[in-house]
């Protein structure tokens, strides 16, 4: 079975070419020296990117293998000025990136609800003759042709805009905790990498306040490198304002298993270590007070440590608190403020895209018509026709 949620698609995109320019001489009776009369051709139609909040994945692109604009139309005699091409908007979440699929090259961003970006501009119309009558040239025999159209196959690419982020190794508790929080039901068993997709939660705080939580798939030792389902899921945590590391209190070393995910983290985009961290340690309904007390002194001391049960309860009031506290602190809403103004977007992988692809199955390189070559086949088709009724 197909799952709902697509996080990135890969697509045709073509822009409108310019129409051409009208060469026409004015012959009308008892008018024989009317003079040029030929008029611009319209302009060809854009490809522009549109945020639209009430779209949360990029499945309603899934099958979009080809998205082309109108071309403008020819001038004609009269002055008549030849039909704009219309432009194609695609609606996209907040929080999509756009890659040129060859190079991999960063090309736009898409953040808030109502941005419009243009992506691939339409091709100018092309002026007609009378635009260049003149004095001493009155019956002008040329026209523009119009601009050529833009072409570009592009990535579409959905990392999820939530102010904290679940970081955690298969069955660290981490669905448990969102839907222990919030109304979200993400899928919960007892095997590793349950999880096969984003869920996102709005977790209640006093006052009817409120924020979004984010939940991945377990990242494994190697998730940068490409093992598991790290490396395809930890792009959606680029964007979250707070990490919280999960570990599982009947862990053997909380402190190793914390460190071997803060270097998955830094291996695949060392600016997420910039982020605020909370490390919370779950399941600690199995632990007593004894045993947390002494667990306290082998943990780290640069971040706030909160022990927690999403089965009993335990723990989860501070440990809203904690979050809040870290979510509105004056360093981290600096942070958020810098990152908007100043965030520098990498340029992607394609040998990782590439593998991503392969193990999807789903976008086979894909040979494209040209409009003019399926009139072209047309006219065969009907040439042959002929051929053999005569």
């Amino acid at each position: 079975m197909d799952s709902n949620f697509v996080d990135y698609v890969k697509i045709l995109c073509r822009s409108g070419k310019g129409g051409k320019g009208s060469m026409h001489l004015k012959h009308v009776k008892y008018n024989p020296n009317g003079g040029p009369d030929g008029g611009d051709g319209g302009k060809g139609g854009s490809i522009i990117l549109r945020g639209n909040h009430n779209y949360w994945t990029l499945l309603h692109l899934r099958y979009e293998r080809h998205i082309f604009a109108e071309h403008g139309g020819n001038g004609g005699k009269d002055k008549c000025h030849g039909t704009d091409g219309k432009d194609v908007y695609i609606d996209v979440p907040c929080g999509t990136v756009v890659y040129n699929a060859e190079t991999g090259k960063y090309i736009c961003d898409v953040t808030s609800d109502g941005q419009e970006v243009l992506l691939l501009k339409g091709g100018r119309g092309g002026l007609g003759n009378f635009q260049f009558r003149s004095a001493t040239n009155q019956a002008p025999r040329y026209a523009q042709p119009g601009e050529p159209m833009q072409e570009m196959t592009v990535i579409l690419e959905l990392k999820l805009l939530a102010d904290v982020g679940l970081v955690g190794f298969p069955n660290a508790g981490k669905s448990t905790l969102v839907s222990t929080l919030s109304n979200a039901r993400p899928k919960i068993a007892n095997y590793p990498f349950t999880t096969m997709e984003p869920s996102l939660g709005i977790v209640g705080y006093r006052d009817n306040k409120s924020f979004v939580m984010a939940d991945i798939p377990g990242i494994i030792e190697g998730a940068s490198e490409g093992k598991g389902l790290g490396l395809r899921f930890l792009r959606h945590i680029e964007r979250n304002s707070l990490l919280l590391f999960m570990v599982p209190g009947d862990t053997d070393d909380i402190k190793r298993e914390y460190e071997i995910l803060l270097n998955e983290l830094r291996q695949f985009n060392p600016e997420m270590l910039d982020k605020h961290r909370v490390l919370a340690v779950t399941k600690c309904d199995l632990l007593d007070d004894e045993l947390i007390e002494m667990l306290r002194d082998t943990l780290p001391e640069d971040i706030p440590i909160v022990f927690i049960s999403a089965v009993t309860g335990f723990g989860l009031e501070e440990l809203k608190d904690v979050l809040w506290r870290e979510l509105n602190a004056e360093s981290n809403k600096l942070a958020s403020v810098l990152s908007e103004d100043t965030l520098v977007h990498r340029d992607k992988d394609m040998s990782r895209f590439a593998e991503e692809l392969a193990d999807e199955g789903e976008y086979e390189d894909i040979e494209y018509i040209d409009e003019d070559e399926i009139e072209d086949l047309e006219d065969f088709e009907y040439e042959k026709e002929d051929e053999e009724q005569t």
